[in-house]
């Protein structure tokens, strides 16, 4: 089987200054998992300075980082013949619009049935692509647009904009509460430190900025559009909920009474982004999902 062979070279921030190697280089090229990193360490595929180091070792910062490696099949992904909306395709990228009730990458208790397997049939060549070319996420039960690179340029292009935040995401959601006037959350958001499975606001997290405007108030709940500045894993929930209006249906950052909404009312509903091969802007739109208009429908009927 061919292997595509990819070519990565970076400068290890001095503010990973006495971090493990492998966690240094996971920051520095975050569209790799940390274990696809650390393969690549330990098979002498990493120089850092011209010389071949353990994921173990601390860096200083300043570092060079030069990998050359072969990007093998993810043998442990399957193609299936799943529903797939897509909204657009070209021989570079593919939008979807993700519906409800969707895992996207494969993991333990979820090796089949997720929208990586889906694309996978829809585009076999993605298995030659990291991560089969999803270079953001969006949770399970988040719906709307996703964009997927095709090739290694296109993820290559894709993750540069995510980083240097030209990339617009744009979202809409319902919380509980009543804001008067948009605002902008800018919180940095790491591990939970007493419940690793969830996110938190936390001194030592990584930079994360949220923006946000009232669409509709309510009589307990309010309309938002928002708008991500940053890509933190759960963002916009975890924001949400510091500022005491977590999502409508959110289970985990969410209260204990909640709306009688089966998920996180939330839906990812534009996207723009330079098109990796022609440098073209191109934006997307996917409306509001059914469930979350029946949701704004029977908000808006007066208390009995």
């Amino acid at each position: 089987m061919q292997k595509n062979t990819i070519q990565l070279q970076g400068i290890i921030s001095t503010d990973q200054a006495g971090c493990r190697l492998d966690q240094a280089l996971a920051q520095l090229f975050p569209e790799y998992s940390r274990e696809r990193l650390k393969t690549w360490l330990l098979a002498g595929q990493c120089q850092v300075n011209g010389a071949i180091l353990r994921p173990k070792d601390r860096v200083e910062g300043g570092e060079s980082v030069e990998i050359n490696a072969a990007l093998q099949e993810e043998v442990e992904w399957l193609a299936e013949k799943l529903p797939l909306e897509v909204v657009y395709a070209d021989e570079d990228i593919i939008i979807i619009n993700k519906a409800a009730n969707v895992v996207v990458h494969p993991a333990a208790g979820n090796r089949a049935g997720t929208l990586v397997n889906a694309l996978l049939s829809y585009a076999p060549e993605l298995s030659q692509v990291p991560r089969a070319g999803i270079v953001h996420r969006l949770d399970k039960d988040t719906t709307g647009l996703l964009v997927v690179a095709r090739n290694l340029s296109a993820h290559t292009s894709l993750v540069e904009q995510l980083q240097a935040r030209t990339m617009s995401r744009e979202y809409e959601t319902v919380v509980h509460g009543i804001f008067l006037a948009g605002d902008t959350i800018d919180q940095p958001i790491g591990r939970h430190p007493h419940d690793r499975k969830k996110m938190a606001v936390v001194a030592d997290g990584k930079p994360a900025i949220t923006h946000y405007r009232v669409l509709q108030r309510f009589a307990k709940h309010t309309h938002l559009q928002v708008q991500l500045e940053t890509g933190r894993t759960h963002q916009i929930r975890v924001h949400m909920a510091y500022v005491k209006h977590p999502i409508v249906g959110d289970k985990t950052y969410g209260r204990r009474i909640q709306h009688n909404f089966p998920r996180q009312a939330l839906h990812a509903r534009r996207l723009t982004l330079e098109h990796p091969r022609t440098g073209e802007e191109m934006s997307w739109e996917a409306p509001l999902p059914a469930d979350m208009c029946e949701l704004l429908a029977e908000l808006k009927k007066p208390i009995a």
